[in-house]
Order: C-alpha cells, then sequence, then structure tokens
C-alpha cells in the first residue's frame, strides 16, 4: 500500500509542476498534461480506497 502511496504523491506532484509550467509560460500543451497526470492520479487514488474497502469487507 505504501507503493501505491508514493505513486499518489508523484502523480499530484507532476500535475502541480506542470500546471505551474502552465502559468509560467502560457503553453496549452502544459496544462493538457496537467490534466491527463490528474485524471490519472484520481483513478489511482479510487485503486487505492477501492482496496481498502475491499479489505475491510473480505
Amino acid at each position: 500500500m505504501i507503493i501505491v502511496r508514493w505513486v499518489v504523491l508523484l502523480l499530484l506532484l507532476g500535475a502541480a509542476v506542470s500546471f505551474a509550467f502552465y502559468a509560467g509560460t502560457g503553453q496549452v500543451r502544459f496544462k493538457v498534461l496537467g490534466l491527463r497526470i490528474l485524471r490519472w492520479t484520481l483513478a489511482a487514488a479510487f485503486l487505492f480506497f477501492a482496496v481498502l474497502i475491499l479489505e475491510r469487507i473480505a
């Protein structure tokens, strides 16, 4: 579970850096990349919580 936590943390950090680059340069590709990373972050977080719920049920 610690690996999933680190993956979610690193994905959030990557999205934040990408949005910071977008704010600094104004290039839309950084915004698109940040949104993609954020989407994967949410997927990883939902997977993490789904595993926690399944462990609690079983």
